[in-house]
């Protein structure tokens, strides 16, 4: 078993090429959001912003896609008042829906019929076929159970559970159309407080004891696809899509309940695609993978949050890609290991 600190010797070998320890880097070094980083810059925070969003992006298509539940496959709300085995069954069902339409898609495209072959693709290492590190032997098979049986379900529960506050007046309530406004600023904030928070809670969950029952599970990808994304402890699904709770807080909607948490769990398959985005006519058109988790993935111990709030870097374990950061994090690495041996 696979403890936080453990890696591949060769990972980290001083000299080594940048093409044998990556198949494709993006330009360094990793920039993170404007927004935190002085001095105050309104024109690169408002690019910065605009740019995860428009023309097309994971946050616009998630979003597409939280419209189309909510308008055609979404209980109506009066239903989610009583706890019934019906309507939660058909939040269920388009909810693992989505997970194959999304996690399934990018792994048929890029990993069954290799369309884009190596092109932007991280880490060239074939996903394991014959391991027994992973249920059934397999990574893919390994990655779709524990979406599907586990993770599908805590999200079908944390929906339910709040459609159903939501409908007995438990949890505010936006009201239509009169805090549309609010609706709309909510929508565009939901990534920023998903960074934050899981930047909380992937720090809690790399505590030793947390890891060795808990995290190790996801951690057995490191090389990535997009089924590795939500593939979790049942435990850390709990810990994960808890963040929606903070509607008991603030108000919502079914529609941004929905939102918020297609956007933990679909956004968890694209980031974790293991290519950088969808490559046509030699351009990147839909960013999807960041390389700065698949570091992550590999070296463990940096890169915990997102880019949208630079906490790795307040926290002193961010890794920005380039050869000087990576000699900064090996000897920050074997600094934390003299200190554990004292």
């Amino acid at each position: 078993m696979t403890s936080s600190t453990d890696k591949p010797a060769s990972d980290d070998a001083p000299g080594r090429a940048k093409k044998r320890q990556w198949n494709y880097q993006p330009e360094l070094p990793i920039q993170v959001s404007p927004l935190f980083s002085g001095p105050f810059r309104p024109k690169a925070i408002l690019k910065w912003f605009v740019g995860g969003w428009f023309p097309i992006s994971e946050n616009l298509v998630i979003l597409m896609l939280s419209f189309i539940s909510w308008f055609f496959f979404h209980p109506a709300l009066a239903r989610c008042q009583v706890f019934q085995f019906d309507w939660i069954a058909q939040i269920f069902v388009r909810n693992l829906a989505l997970m194959f339409l999304v996690a399934g898609g990018l792994h048929l495209y890029f990993y069954v019929y290799r369309k884009q072959g190596e092109d932007r693709r991280y880490d060239a290492r074939p996903l394991v076929k014959s391991s027994r590190v992973f249920t059934f032997n397999n990574q893919v098979l390994d990655n779709m159970f524990w979406t599907c049986a586990s993770g599908v379900t805590v999200w079908t529960a944390y929906e339910s559970l709040m459609m159903w506050t939501l409908a007995n007046g438990y949890a505010p309530m936006l009201e239509m159309p009169g805090d549309v406004l609010w609706l709309m600023l909510l929508i565009f904030l939901v990534p920023i407080w998903e960074t934050f928070y899981f930047y909380l809670i992937h720090r809690l969950i790399h505590w030793p004891p947390l890891y060795r029952h808990v995290h190790y599970l996801h951690h057995r990808n490191t090389n990535i696809g997009p089924w590795s994304g939500l593939s979790m402890h049942p435990v850390e699904h709990i810990i994960y899509l808890g963040s929606v709770l903070i509607h008991w807080v603030v108000p919502a909607n079914p529609l941004l309940i929905i939102y918020h948490l297609q956007h933990f769990t679909l956004s968890a398959a694209t980031t974790h695609t293991g290519y950088e985005g969808l490559v046509f006519g030699g351009k990147n058109r839909l960013a999807l993978g960041t390389f700065h988790h698949q570091m992550h993935h590999r070296f463990f111990e940096c890169n915990y949050g997102g880019l949208e709030i630079p906490c790795d870097k307040w926290a002193g374990s961010f890794h920005d890609g380039t050869p000087e950061s990576h000699q900064q994090f090996l000897q920050r690495r074997k600094l934390k290991a003299q200190q554990a041996h004292r």
